[in-house]
């Protein structure tokens, strides 16, 4: 059964360059490390403080294989770092989603 990771954030809106930063480094450490990167999306129109991001996986086994490989990963370790530092994240929250498919 494939999953999708939805990441709900919380940005600081007067901030939104600095996730934007952070948004587009994870567009390539994403994939290198087995997510499938459906997207990361900001506020454009009507609410200015929450974006998204979606990333895909086999199972859930195949996410926490990833997260894994986050937490040894020096450029996903510095992006966190950035984010920490910058403050720009004031809260998220992860859905894990299934697609309805036809019966």
């Amino acid at each position: 059964m494939s999953i999708t990771c939805c990441i709900r954030y919380v940005i600081d809106p007067y901030q939104r360059d600095a996730f934007d930063d952070y948004a587009r480094k994870w567009l390539t450490i994403i994939p290198e490390l087995g997510g499938d990167l459906l997207g990361y999306f900001l506020p454009h129109e009507g609410t200015n403080n929450v974006a998204l991001a979606m990333i895909g996986f086999d199972c859930l086994a195949a996410y926490e294989t990833y997260r894994g490989r986050l937490r040894s990963d020096a450029a996903a370790m510095a992006n966190f770092r950035f984010a920490r530092e910058k403050r720009f994240i004031l809260s998220e929250e992860r859905t894990f989603l299934q697609p309805v498919r036809p019966r």
